[in-house]
């Protein structure tokens, strides 16, 4: 099976963006030779709690929930699931200054693009 290239971006929740502080809560991946657009979420909560004890779970897991759906595409996803996968992809990772932020965009080359979506949420956002 050939390799294939690939862009990715780890999804952040910036509770309190004057502090600047984050954590990981998924990961976005796009092939573009593939056509291939998907994220997995997983909001660690504990972590969540312990930069902001405040912090709206609900509302995060709300907007967390849209990513993966924006990536789906359609008509569930809005105006912006009518944009290509790839336009939908770049307006993922646009820099925003708001509670979920995306990281630069990085580059590998996998196989099997889902597994790879798998073991990027596990190595970046579980931590194992």
């Amino acid at each position: 099976m050939p390799a294939h290239c690939y862009d990715y971006a780890v999804i952040r929740v910036v509770p309190r963006v004057e502090r600047e502080e984050f954590i990981n809560a998924g990961v976005i991946l796009s092939c573009q030779e593939r056509d291939f657009l998907a994220a997995l979420v997983e909001l660690p909560e504990a972590r969540l709690r312990a930069l902001d004890g405040a912090a709206d779970v609900a509302a995060v897991r709300r907007h967390l929930e849209s990513i993966p759906v924006i990536c789906a595409g359609g008509a569930a996803a809005g105006a912006i699931g009518q944009l290509t996968r790839r336009e939908r992809f770049h307006w993922l990772v646009a820099p925003r200054s708001t509670l979920i932020q995306t990281s630069a965009v990085h580059t590998g080359c996998c196989v099997d693009l889902q597994q790879t979506l798998e073991r990027l949420l596990t190595v970046l956002v579980r931590g194992s």
